[in-house]
């Protein structure tokens, strides 16, 4: 009878979180014949800020989901800031349509396409006129691409656990804790990739990195090193980082708020990378297990921090 009544209380609870969702104001709209997403837009009387929001490396969906990693860290905080009266963008990844389509080529991917997108995007909602200010808000490699693409005339930029240094200079770094033995080997067939475009000089250790079909695509990132690009920007600038990130050290934050003095800078306690709340307690396990915890709600702290930069 316990066991009837807690599954009849879980379906209730279901059913209400599903109508509170279908009650918000969104809609999925196509920005380019690459772009797809869901924009999320407050009703209010005046015209509300919008946040686009640019997800970290891999094939991630406009949620921030992956295949075998679910934990809807996106989605969740587009959903929080709406309630706080900001509208939001999310996008897929080009790379998650070329799948679905069965178009996608390793060998021809570049880290500019990611950059080319964010800045349809931002063109795209400018043209609009349909919001009151425009901020670029990016993840992870996220942050990378929203540096430069921020650079094109909105209100603001906000960096989530983003590298401060290039990445060839970032995994090193990892390698030098995690691999010592690999470090130097990396390094050198970094350098050599970056002078020649290619590379041979890498041990079966570090096949995942330098494997022939995805060289060019880690030569087009290398190539943006994101304490330079953030000098460039001329509007306000938030960077906050999580002190249970196991990806992104806050290190990373103090080398972009270094390169951007004027830049407001925050570490935000126990948030770990998916942007969710760990205990001071839990041990790396328990972390990397939130990755795939789609129900598991983003840190508040995190919009609230968010919101109040868009909203001051």
């Amino acid at each position: 009878m316990k066991t009837k009544l807690l599954l009849i209380l879980l379906s209730f609870t279901t059913v209400l979180i599903a109508q509170e969702r279908s009650k918000l104001n969104q809609k999925d709209i196509s920005v380019s014949p690459f772009i797809d997403g869901t924009i999320l837009t407050p009703e209010t009387e005046t015209k509300s800020p919008l946040v686009i929001l640019i997800a970290d490396s891999g094939p991630t969906d406009r949620n921030g989901n992956q295949q075998m990693m679910t934990n809807n860290h996106l989605r969740y905080l587009a959903e929080g800031l709406y309630k706080e009266g900001i509208a939001t963008f999310r996008y897929d990844k080009r790379i998650i349509k070329q799948m679905k389509d069965r178009t996608v080529n390793e060998e021809s991917i570049r880290f500019d396409d990611f950059i080319k997108d964010a800045k349809d995007i931002v063109a795209y909602f400018k043209r609009s006129q349909a919001f009151s200010k425009i901020y670029v808000l990016g993840h992870g490699q996220g942050s990378t691409v929203g540096t430069v693409a921020a650079q094109d005339g909105v209100d603001g930029f906000i960096s989530i656990a983003g590298p401060g240094r290039s990445i060839d200079n970032v995994i090193v770094e990892q390698l030098s804790e995690q691999a010592p033995g690999l470090k130097d080997n990396a390094r050198t067939a970094f350098d050599e990739l970056a002078a020649n475009g290619s590379t041979q000089s890498y041990s079966q250790g570090l096949a995942s990195i330098f494997r022939p079909s995805i060289q060019p695509f880690i030569r087009s990132w290398m190539k943006y090193d994101p304490s330079v690009e953030i000098q460039k920007l001329n509007v306000p600038v938030l960077i906050l980082a999580g002190d249970k990130d196991l990806q992104v050290l806050p290190s990373e934050g103090e080398v972009l708020k270094a390169a951007k003095p004027d830049a407001t800078y925050m570490v935000i306690k126990n948030m770990n990378h998916p942007l969710k709340e760990m205990k001071a307690a839990d041990d790396d396990l328990v972390n990397q297990k939130s990755y795939n915890e789609p129900k598991r709600p983003v840190i508040p702290e995190l919009i609230e921090a968010v919101a109040t930069f868009v909203n001051q």
